[in-house]
């Protein structure tokens, strides 16, 4: 019995010990779930809370990005605008008009047109289309950014109606005491698809300086552009592509990028569809208004070759080893010598079924083509043609020489 007593308490006393315990550790799990249940829960609130920092952060960088982006077109349209000048063309025309006593007549009629020109120099220089200011136009005039119109002004020169740059150089003869302010040209080169952009010009005539805005949206095109009368069109090559809104009267007016540098001069606009502008590379001008700048005349550049720009069908069909180029056309495929007579290419020792495949150390492409990389250089320049005959490479020098402008 006394074993038993003494095992009693002992037995009782150790349950005692394991219910406590139980307890203790019940205590403890609660208290760890307590501050798990905390700790999620203030993660939780933590996250949700990082969630709309980042929302409302995002709205406002987008905001913010937003708001820059117009200060920058604010700032160009104040700062390149000044570089801006409608153009007011007077042209002369006759129509046949039906008199009863002598018959039909012919008579003179007045036709009055407008577009945009870009100032180059403070003495007068003014880049514009050759369709703005055609060969009857009889009088010419600008009106500047300030509203202040300069009767006084002559046609430079323009390219032939054949010719697949659009181009036409004015000369302010009278600035009447008015301050031209030049543009700053930038490089066409450096651009590319994606880019922003700034068209300004005398949209429909009458609504001078406009701005719209947009991007690159391709480059390298290749479009025919008519006059609307469906009387006249032209060929125009390495275009760039914007969806910047342009419209009659914009012709002749700078697309800018975003440092306020012109990249192009716009020239054409897709009828038949919406935010399809096309604009002339600057370089494709450089060598022209070069030309202008040191010598005062209006003089092309040019080489006197007649040329394909080489791609995968071209390749295929004349049996080239190369996939880009200038490929120089057999007199049998045009009917006509591939180098012009008495030409800077007829001097170099340029022949048919030549490959010309840089200018320079430039690349020719799709993008590139012959014609624009030549227009970079004025007339006089020295340059060195890489050229591909009979699978040899040649290194050709040659002199640009002045384009025939008749």
């Amino acid at each position: 019995m006394g074993d038993l007593d003494k095992s009693g308490p002992s037995i009782g006393l150790r349950h005692e010990n394991k219910s406590m315990l139980n307890m203790r550790r019940a205590n403890l799990l609660s208290i760890i779930l307590f501050f798990i249940i905390t700790l999620g829960l203030g993660f939780l609130g933590g996250w949700f809370g990082s969630r709309s920092e980042l929302s409302h952060n995002g709205t406002a960088i987008q905001k913010e990005v937003v708001s820059q982006q117009g200060d920058v077109i604010r700032n160009i349209a104040q700062t390149v605008g000044q570089s801006v000048v409608s153009i007011n063309v007077t042209q002369s025309s006759s129509s046949s008009v039906n008199d009863s006593i002598f018959g039909f007549q012919t008579q003179p009629t007045t036709q009055r047109a407008a577009g945009t020109g870009i100032i180059l120099t403070s003495s007068g220089y003014i880049v514009t289309n050759r369709h703005v200011v055609p060969s009857g136009a009889t009088n010419v005039s600008v009106t500047l950014a300030n509203g202040k119109v300069l009767d006084s002004v002559t046609v430079i020169g323009r390219t032939n109606s054949t010719d697949s740059l659009d181009i036409a150089i004015l000369k302010i003869n009278n600035t009447n005491g008015q301050k031209l302010v030049p543009a700053n040209l930038g490089n066409s080169n450096k651009v590319q698809v994606g880019d922003s952009v700034v068209a300004i010009g005398n949209a429909l005539g009458q609504f001078q300086n406009t701005v719209t805005s947009g991007i690159i949206s391709g480059f390298g095109r290749s479009i025919q552009a008519s006059d609307g009368s469906g009387l006249s069109s032209e060929n125009l090559d390495g275009l760039f592509q914007t969806d910047a809104a342009i419209n009659e009267g914009n012709s002749g007016g700078p697309l800018v990028n975003l440092s306020g540098q012109v990249i192009g001069i716009n020239v054409a606009t897709a009828a038949s569809a919406q935010n399809i502008g096309f604009s002339i590379p600057i370089n494709n001008v450089s060598g022209i208004i070069k030309n202008i700048e040191n010598t005062g005349k209006f003089e092309r550049p040019y080489l006197g070759v007649v040329y394909v720009p080489i791609d995968a069908s071209v390749k295929n069909k004349y049996n080239l080893s190369v996939d880009q180029g200038a490929y120089i056309l057999p007199s049998s495929v045009t009917g006509q010598s591939g180098v012009v007579d008495g030409s800077p290419a007829a001097k170099a020792g340029l022949q048919e079924g030549d490959i010309i495949t840089e200018v320079n150390g430039s690349t020719i492409n799709m993008n590139n083509t012959l014609t624009s990389l030549v227009d970079n250089y004025s007339v006089g320049t020295n340059v060195t043609l890489k050229v591909i005959r009979n699978g040899k490479t040649l290194s050709v020098p040659i002199t640009v020489g002045s384009m025939p402008l008749s």
